[in-house]
């Protein structure tokens, strides 16, 4: 049902009954390689371009969350998933693979929650039994598109951040006995929002406002706290973008406490790894959340958590075009039942 504004309530808790994640040899190194079922030790994944790697990634992902679930892609109605790639080309290509009817979506870094409020909202109103959701990313096929080839060897700023090569998959049911289980009870939907942000190397503070925006819109149509949730992660605001999101939230006078707030895109990475101003990609907070969030969850570390995938809606056109970046949020709430 609809609450407030923007939210939605899922009286029926759809289940995520099991999830998978793959990841590239930067993610080997990092903070939460133990969480990833796949892990490569090179970039091209066996495959003659990234593209073609960054499909291989959200196959192995969908193929590691249905066998840890005991399913069959027969068993999947619907398949909700998009990436960042031109059309949204690895993830259709993935799509002819596994042979799910599909819902191809972009939302860029945003996409991980936008599939599964929608999956949830599917499932929660009989329109499917079981579901299939993720998203996923490539580093180097996304630096391609975005910014310069790899090769090129072009310096970054301290606010850019390292586009994670990863993907992040879940499988959410109508199953009926949900006691013990993870479920998602509530979403809430962003609204674009843009500032005049035009820096494409700053896509932490792109995003921020967008971010708060939606953070602030789910306590208020929820009539809820803060302390209601034991985490609130932002999907990939790097450090600058979490700084800004964090000081807004205190600003609008919300009590969040700091160490309740963090950022997939601050999780996925070691200290000592080169990536400025830490993750992003549609794969960080997809491959975090289906990884080691619901890991976390399964072993009692936390009991509810309010993800909010944060995404900057640009393209090399926009860019060209000198447009500034327009960027949204979405937040689902996922609970221990």
């Amino acid at each position: 049902m609809l609450i407030g504004k923007q939210s939605w309530q899922f009286a029926n808790r759809p289940v995520i009954e099991s999830w998978g994640t793959s990841g590239g040899p930067f993610e080997a190194e990092g903070k939460l390689a133990a969480d990833f079922d796949v892990l490569h030790d090179d970039l091209w994944m066996g495959e003659d371009s990234y593209e073609k790697a960054h499909r291989v990634l959200l196959e192995e992902a969908i193929k590691s969350a249905l066998q840890k679930g005991n399913f069959n892609k027969e068993d999947m109605q619907f398949m909700l998933a998009g990436d960042l790639i031109n059309q949204i080309t690895p993830t259709s290509f993935a799509a002819r693979t596994m042979e799910i009817p599909y819902f191809g979506l972009f939302g860029a870094c945003s996409t991980s929650m936008e599939g599964l409020a929608l999956a949830s909202f599917i499932v929660n109103y009989q329109g499917a039994k079981k579901t299939v959701t993720g998203a996923s990313s490539h580093n180097s096929a996304a630096e391609k598109q975005f910014r310069y080839p790899t090769e090129y060897g072009g310096q970054k700023p301290p606010t850019a951040q390292w586009t994670v090569t990863g993907a992040g998959v879940a499988v959410v049911t109508d199953n009926s006995d949900k006691q013990g289980k993870i479920v998602t009870t509530s979403a809430t939907i962003g609204k674009v929002v843009d500032m005049g942000i035009s820096d494409p190397f700053n896509m932490g503070g792109a995003m921020a406002p967008a971010a708060a925006d939606t953070i602030i819109a789910h306590f208020k149509d929820l009539n809820r706290d803060p302390s209601y949730y034991d985490l609130v992660v932002t999907g990939d605001l790097g450090r600058i973008g979490q700084a800004t999101t964090y000081e807004l939230l205190q600003q609008s006078g919300l009590d969040i406490k700091k160490e309740q707030f963090q950022d997939c895109g601050l999780m996925i990475y070691n200290d000592d790894q080169p990536v400025q101003s830490g993750g992003s990609g549609a794969g960080c907070s997809a491959s975090v959340l289906y990884g080691h969030l619901l890991n976390q969850m399964k072993n009692g570390v936390y009991k509810r958590i309010l993800v909010v995938a944060t995404g900057a809606l640009l393209s090399p056109l926009s860019f060209q075009q000198k447009e500034t970046i327009p960027c949204i949020a979405h937040a689902v709430s996922i609970e221990m039942n």
